[in-house]
């Protein structure tokens, strides 16, 4: 028997990827630099010389079967003491290599993060708007995700919103800071409140309620703006990280799981995701992009570009009469749609070339997702279809 559980994903498959197939046919039909596809949150800019060097200095020196041959289970010990240097030399921290565990990128970091600390049947806690995947992974490990609604003025968190969704069966709040898809990066009042708030409802219901980070953007910052770092403000955190963004290597799906050294178990939690490794097949990653990764901890890629399209963008969309947040980083920007249905304010899009994601995949509907993960000139020339767009459907006459 076909398994009826992933047999129904089948019928909800992501709406981002498919604007993205439906941006790349349509792409075939008019040329893709005719499309203005700002659907897929994928890397523009090329990886930083020191991470190819890296690559090709390990490829020609390094003995072979040793590059190429299966890692520890808990990943490679040199890579997991500098990981630990560089997150201690720059955000304060006291890691060491016992806190670190390489995984498959983020999403294999939040995959062994889950079911560190919960079990089958208790929920965990997000924030809208987040990142759609995090339900098939929530789920993926027999919990429930509870989505807490948004605080649309500012994309910060409300606290209050939670009294009504933490309960004794909560394992984990899970944030997302820079915020894929606000752009928004929590500041350190709102931390400073939530691990307060954590520290109480822990307190209250008897059992450590963890912070999962999911940070794979935390690199990608705008006018000098500082990201918190989550796990400085609740020791019960464990920060998931990729460098997907940060190095611009999503193909090599690579990143870490670090646990605070003060969180419950921070001993165990290593070894826990070298057990856990071997119950979902997520176990070892690359040893050659461990090692070339672990010599690239202090360099990313050139990310000015994504500074400069988020100013043009912005500038744009407020020219064009829409509500938005500046993003403090990430390459998103999330504006309010010109209608409430957002779904629909996207597919009218579409007739002028225009690939936005509604909001509703990320639990705010009305608002809608630009990936400007794309070319400066691209940027430019997206303005003449957007105010087309505008003015014909919505009779928005440019400020």
């Amino acid at each position: 028997m076909i398994a009826p559980h992933y047999r129904a994903m089948l019928g909800a498959k992501s709406v981002i990827r498919e604007i993205s197939e439906w941006s790349t046919a349509r792409g075939k039909e008019i040329g893709y630099d005719n499309v203005f596809d700002y659907s897929l949150g994928n890397p523009s800019v090329p990886c930083p010389d020191a991470f190819t060097a890296a690559c090709k200095d390990l490829l020609d020196t390094m003995d072979p079967v040793t590059l190429h041959g299966y890692t520890p289970t808990l990943t490679l010990p040199e890579v997991r003491a500098a990981v630990a240097e560089s997150l201690n030399r720059r955000f304060g921290m006291d890691y060491t290599a016992a806190h670190i565990f390489m995984t498959s990128g983020a999403a294999g970091a939040l995959a062994h993060a889950l079911r560190c600390v919960a079990v089958p049947g208790q929920n965990i806690v997000t924030f809208a708007p987040f990142f759609p995947e995090y339900k098939p992974y929530v789920e993926g490990a027999g919990l429930t995700l509870r989505v807490a609604p948004p605080r649309v003025e500012d994309f910060q968190i409300d606290l209050e919103a939670l009294n009504a969704l933490v309960d004794e069966n909560t394992a984990a709040l899970l944030i997302n800071s820079p915020n894929n898809p606000s752009g928004v990066a929590y500041s350190a009042g709102t931390l400073a409140r939530l691990a307060a708030w954590l520290a109480a409802a822990s307190q209250r219901f008897g059992h450590h309620i963890f912070l999962i980070s999911d940070e794979p953007y935390r690199e990608i910052a705008f006018g000098g703006t500082e990201i918190p770092y989550p796990a400085k403000f609740y020791d019960d955190t464990l920060t998931c990280y990729s460098f997907s963004k940060s190095l611009s290597v999503p193909g090599e799906r690579i990143g870490y799981l670090a646990a605070n050294p003060r969180c419950e178990g921070a001993d165990l939690i290593v070894p826990i995701c070298g057990q856990i490794s071997r119950g979902i097949g997520h176990n070892c990653p690359s040893g050659l992009f461990q090692r070339a990764v672990a010599a690239c901890l202090d360099q990313t890629s050139d990310l000015t570009v994504y500074q400069t399209n988020m100013e043009l963008l912005y500038a744009e969309l407020k020219r064009l009469g829409f509500t938005v947040n500046k993003p403090d980083g990430t390459f998103y920007i999330f504006p309010k749609a010109l209608e409430p249905d957002a779904k629909e304010f996207c597919r009218k899009a579409m007739a002028y070339d225009l690939a936005l994601v509604p909001g509703d995949t990320f639990g705010c509907p009305g608002y809608f997702r630009m990936a400007y993960c794309i070319g400066t000139e691209k940027v430019r020339r997206s303005f003449a279809a957007l105010e087309r767009f505008v003015k014909a459907e919505y009779g928005v006459e440019p400020r």
